[in-house]
């Protein structure tokens, strides 16, 4: 009974020692996000979303890109984007200067996130898209780094702390990252007119298609 208890002491001392960790993660999470909510620019957001709706008008396309973490903020956002009225496709960071560039055609336009704007693969990537005359749109923590420079719109995601002692693992920035281009999702999904009838197409599947159709239903059952 004594060594039980002993155990479930020291299980518990394990559990607050972890609560304490991650609420201090948490207490950076919301002050570096709330500066950064703080320091967005605006203005760029509209540009990069006239510069979008652009393209489409001359039936160009979209495509996201980055390396390392940012690879799969570009996989989910062109995932977001299409589901939600702007067609993107995902391109691959380092595959593009061995081929697959050739999915990106002249006049379209790449998103290519990278936190410090200096990865090396990323800016092979860019050069050989400009070079092809694409128009690049930046998201990075710097717009005067090289990725911000050499981009039609810099988009910027800068936090100071990512979370924890080593403040290296990309957390805070990978959130900042996406809540920047969740919000030009919605001026773009906004700009549409994205209806539920229409949204439902693309996303039929799950829950979230089930609660659409259950929900039309019940309103033409009421009408």
């Amino acid at each position: 009974m004594t060594k039980h208890l002993s155990i479930t002491a020291e299980k518990e001392a394990f559990l607050s020692s972890d609560q304490q960790e991650a609420e201090i993660y948490f207490d950076i999470l919301k002050d570096e996000i709330t500066d950064f909510i703080k320091t967005i620019d605006y203005s760029s957001l509209t540009k990069a979303k006239n510069l979008i709706l652009a393209a489409e008008c001359e039936k160009k396309r979209i495509h996201i890109t980055g390396i390392g973490k940012p690879a799969y903020v570009a996989g989910y956002m062109a995932s977001l984007f299409s589901s939600t009225g702007t067609p993107a496709y995902y391109l691959h960071g380092t595959e593009a200067v061995h081929g697959s560039s050739g999915q990106v055609l002249p006049g379209d336009v790449v998103i290519a996130i990278s936190n410090s704007g200096e990865t090396a693969e990323l800016k092979a990537t860019v050069k050989a898209l400009k070079e092809n005359d694409v128009r690049i749109i930046s998201v990075t923590r710097n717009r005067d780094s090289w990725l911000g420079r050499h981009s039609d719109i810099a988009l910027t995601a800068k936090v100071s702390q990512e979370g924890d002692s080593l403040n290296r693992p990309p957390r805070c920035s990978i959130i900042a990252e996406l809540i920047l281009l969740q919000s030009l999702s919605i001026l773009l999904q906004n700009s549409h007119g994205l209806t539920e009838k229409q949204y439902i197409r693309w996303h039929p599947g799950g829950t979230i298609g089930d609660e659409i159709r259950r929900k039309a239903k019940d309103t033409s059952s009421i009408q």
